[in-house]
C-alpha cells in the first residue's frame, strides 16, 4: 500500500481527490445550487450531477476550476446505446467534461462481453470527436458481479479507451470495498485511474481508499469529511 495518511496530505490534494454528488432522485434545483456552492467553497475536483442540471451546474461554476460531472444510463445502464450516447452528447453540450457511464449490468452478466465493449467504444469516440478533453468513468456497480465479472469489466473499459474503472452508484444494496478497489487497481495498466463511489462517509474510509490506489472519490459527505481532515491537521 502506498504511504498516505493526514500528515503527509496537504488539503487541496485531498479536496481533489473528491467528485461531489448531487444525485438523490428527490435533489432539487436549490440542492444543486447549495451542492456547487459547497464544492466551490471546500475547492473539490468537480461536482456530479444528474444529466437535468448539468446546465445549471455548469452556469454556477463557469470560470472556477470545479468541474462538471454526470451520469448516463444512471443508475442501471439498461438503456440501448443510442439512449446512452444521445445523452452523453447532450451532457457535453450542456457543459459536462466528465461523464460517468453505466456499463450495461445484464449484459455483462449474460457474457455479452464483446457488445459491452463496442457500446463504450462508440460512445467514448463519438463525443471524444465532439469534445476530447472529456473524461470517462465507467462505473461497474460490483454489488451485483463476480469477482471474474469485476475482472472482465476492468478490461472491457480499458480497451475502451475509458480513463476510469467506478465501483459504484451508490444505489445498489453495497458499495464501494476495499478487497474490490484491490481487485480493480490490479487488473488494469496504471495509466487507467480508480474511483470508489457509494457509502464514503469517513475520512478513514478515504484515506485507506487511497492507500489502495483510488484517485477519485465520490461522495455526499464532502464537507464532513474535509473538515474532519482539517480537525486532524490541527491536532
Amino acid at each position: 500500500m502506498t504511504k498516505i495518511n493526514v500528515e503527509t496530505l496537504d488539503y487541496t490534494q485531498l479536496a481533489k481527490v473528491f467528485d461531489h454528488a448531487i444525485l438523490k432522485p428527490e435533489q432539487t434545483t436549490q440542492d444543486v445550487e447549495k451542492g456547487c456552492q459547497l464544492a466551490l467553497e471546500y475547492d473539490t475536483k468537480s461536482v456530479c450531477v444528474k444529466p437535468c442540471d448539468v446546465k445549471q451546474a455548469s452556469d454556477i461554476l463557469k470560470g472556477s476550476n470545479v468541474l462538471v460531472g454526470t451520469v448516463i444510463s444512471f443508475p442501471h445502464g439498461n438503456s440501448p446505446t443510442s439512449a446512452k450516447l444521445a445523452e452523453a452528447l447532450q451532457a457535453i453540450e450542456d457543459g459536462a467534461i466528465e461523464l460517468d457511464v453505466v456499463i450495461n449490468i445484464g449484459h455483462l452478466k449474460s457474457g455479452l462481453y464483446d457488445e459491452c465493449q463496442k457500446e463504450l467504444e462508440t460512445i467514448i469516440k463519438t463525443c471524444k470527436a465532439k469534445n476530447s478533453n472529456v473524461i470517462f468513468k465507467i462505473i461497474f456497480e460490483n454489488a451485483y458481479l463476480t469477482k471474474e465479472e469485476i475482472i472482465k469489466a476492468c478490461q472491457i473499459t480499458e480497451a475502451a479507451g475509458a480513463e476510469f474503472v467506478k465501483t459504484s452508484t451508490g444505489f445498489a444494496s453495497s458499495g464501494a470495498t476495499f478487497d474490490d478497489i484491490e481487485l480493480m487497481r490490479s487488473n488494469v495498466s496504471d495509466h487507467i485511474e480508480v474511483k470508489a463511489s457509494g457509502g464514503i462517509k469517513t475520512l478513514d474510509q478515504v484515506i485507506t481508499f487511497l492507500q489502495k490506489g483510488v484517485t477519485r472519490c465520490g461522495s455526499s459527505s464532502t464537507d464532513q469529511i474535509l473538515e474532519e481532515f482539517k480537525k486532524r491537521k490541527q491536532q
